[in-house]
């Protein structure tokens, strides 16, 4: 039953690298598509019209003027729609099983965790951690903000997953590369920064992890209390405290329960209420 159980973390792991590796071919590929030499059956769209924030950010000027924002297209409309169904359900797993930065953050942070091995994702004191959290909330509203008001996408000189994807072409701004450069740096301290501390995107998905049909749930009859859920959680959040996790923070990565760290088989699990 375990071994099984790792297969399906792996899954996991799967999804990563494919989803990494498609967006980085739909990047290249539209630089190679402007240059006469697309690759056949791939996507030549931007970035920007393959990511479901776009559709965020466009939403005030779609509802007044029936237009999107620069750069965003009706795909993106589309994207978010669905995500948004993904996140209802199961709430934040587009953060932790689809977003590229997200796992580029998360392969650096391996790292991380050679060179300060338990240190590591607890330099930062918890008392400071939970304000720092916030950030990203306030981060989405400036975005949303800049955005409906200029209509053009505030975020884009800034945005470290457009640099990731782009750096090479030279249509990143200074400051993308320099958040980039900042992000990766810091998740070699700390696992997902950008995601804990930065990302309008997270802040927007995980408010449904407050409501979504499935959750993290902990059975307190078989737990053992080891609080190895806890020590191993990528977001920092005490798993081993709660019933049911319904952090903001949550990304869905099942590194806590029975199906990754946690040694008593269906003891923390990800399911429905009545699946508990």
């Amino acid at each position: 039953m375990k071994s099984l159980a790792r297969d399906r973390i792996w899954v996991r792991a799967a999804a990563q690298v494919l989803f990494f590796t498609l967006i980085a071919l739909i990047a290249i590929n539209h630089v190679l598509e402007e240059s006469g030499v697309a690759i056949p059956l791939l996507s030549n769209a931007s970035l920007h019209a393959v990511c479901p924030f776009g559709g965020v950010v466009s939403l005030y000027q779609f509802a007044v003027v029936g237009t999107f924002t620069e750069k965003i297209h009706q795909s993106s409309f589309i994207l978010m729609i669905l995500v948004f169904i993904l996140a209802f359900l199961f709430g934040s797993v587009f953060c932790g099983w689809v977003c590229p930065l997200g796992s580029v953050q998360e392969w650096v942070g391996k790292v991380g965790k050679r060179l300060f091995k338990k240190r590591y994702n607890h330099f930062i004191p918890s008392r400071i951690d939970r304000y720092l959290r916030y950030l990203r909330y306030i981060m989405l509203a400036w975005v949303i903000y800049a955005t409906a008001m200029t209509g053009k996408l505030a975020f884009s000189d800034i945005d470290p997953y457009y640099a990731l994807f782009n750096f090479w072409t030279g249509e990143v701004a200074v400051t993308g590369l320099a958040v980039l450069g900042l992000t990766l740096l810091a998740s070699l301290a700390v696992e997902r920064p950008w995601c804990k501390y930065a990302c309008p995107y997270g802040a927007v998905l995980g408010i449904t992890n407050l409501f979504s049909v499935f959750a993290v749930r902990r059975r307190e009859s078989t737990c053992k209390s080891c609080d190895l859920c806890t020590r191993d959680c990528p977001m920092n959040i005490p798993v081993h405290a709660v019933g049911v996790v319904r952090d903001h923070q949550c990304i869905g990565c099942l590194v806590c329960t029975s199906e990754g760290i946690c040694p008593v088989e269906d003891t923390v699990v990800f399911a429905t209420r009545g699946g508990r």
